[in-house]
């Protein structure tokens, strides 16, 4: 059935006059006389009754009648949402580490930007917990971080996954095992991938576990001074692809355990148009994104 027919019925179902559903329209009479006719063929069964001069709607009508009304109020409900989306306006704050920001959202920006061009955004490069306090703090509108957020206030979606990696740089990890290297080298701690205790933890897995320890807050300033020689890290596979391709990093061992990506954002303002239609986008095309992005560094 087409909308242009029920609507054609709805109107002449409360006019009951084809001409006055006709003008009310704006189409003429016999335009409108042939969609009820074609409702009636689709139907099987009359849908209005003449008795003199007076027009009536049948049982069938007025069984059709209560449907059809509820069907065209979700419509019409459908055609403002999408009036909304199409024309709002408005800014758009979204923090994320500095590996996300020029690996994953540029390229998402430039497709949301392409769906909403009115939309003034601020991307702010910052580590991940830095980034959940400003969603936190209304600093930010959403936040794109490596791990998973547990605050009670937020919204958080895992949106990718990826292997965490013990690597070196290669020239220092040449005809040596790791047990050497976690002796003489300091292990430099990634806060954004948890605290201190879950870093240890990992190497439950290796029996052993690292004799110095540096923490950082920044993990392309941790994967710079691996890559110097400084020491050995921990980080997510997809941020060392390009230098163990290119022989500046080693991997030493691949850990069982995985690194979550999430998109986190308050949940009482999950019903905000801007974060609603930029999430949504996010959770839809990361993937793509991701495999893109391999493809270009691995």
């Amino acid at each position: 059935m087409e909308l242009r027919n029920l609507r054609a019925f709805k109107a002449v179902s409360e006019y009951l006059n084809i001409t006055k559903a006709a003008d009310f329209l704006g189409y003429t009479q016999p335009t409108v006389t042939t969609q009820i006719k074609i409702l009636e063929k689709e139907i099987g069964q009359p849908l209005f009754t003449r008795v003199g001069k007076q027009t009536f709607l049948t049982p069938t009508g007025k069984m059709m009648k209560d449907h059809v009304d509820k069907i065209l109020t979700h419509v019409e409900e459908m055609e403002k949402e999408l009036k909304k989306l199409k024309h709002f306006q408005g800014k758009l704050v979204i923090a994320s580490p500095e590996f996300y920001c020029t690996h994953y959202l540029s390229a998402i920006l430039k497709a949301y930007l392409q769906l909403h061009p009115e939309i003034n955004i601020k991307l702010i490069s910052c580590n991940s917990i830095d980034a959940t306090k400003m969603v936190s703090e209304n600093e930010a509108d959403i936040a794109v971080i490596a791990g998973r957020c547990h605050l009670s206030e937020m919204e958080s979606t895992i949106i990718g996954s990826e292997d965490l990696v013990l690597v070196a740089a290669s020239e220092i990890a040449k005809d040596r095992d790791i047990t050497y290297l976690l002796e003489k080298y300091p292990f430099l701690i990634d806060n954004n991938i948890g605290p201190i205790s879950d870093h240890l933890h990992l190497f439950d897995e290796l029996r052993m576990e690292p004799k110095l320890l540096m923490e950082c807050n920044s993990e392309e300033t941790i994967k710079r001074a691996v890559v110097n020689g400084t020491g050995i890290c921990i980080l997510g596979s997809a941020n060392t692809c390009e230098e163990i391709e290119n022989g500046k990093l080693t991997m030493l061992h691949r850990f069982s355990k995985r690194l979550d990506t999430s998109i986190i954002y308050l949940e009482d303002r999950e019903k905000e148009t801007v974060i609603q239609t930029f999430s949504e986008l996010v959770k839809d095309i990361w993937d793509t994104v991701r495999e893109e992005s391999d493809l270009r560094t691995c």
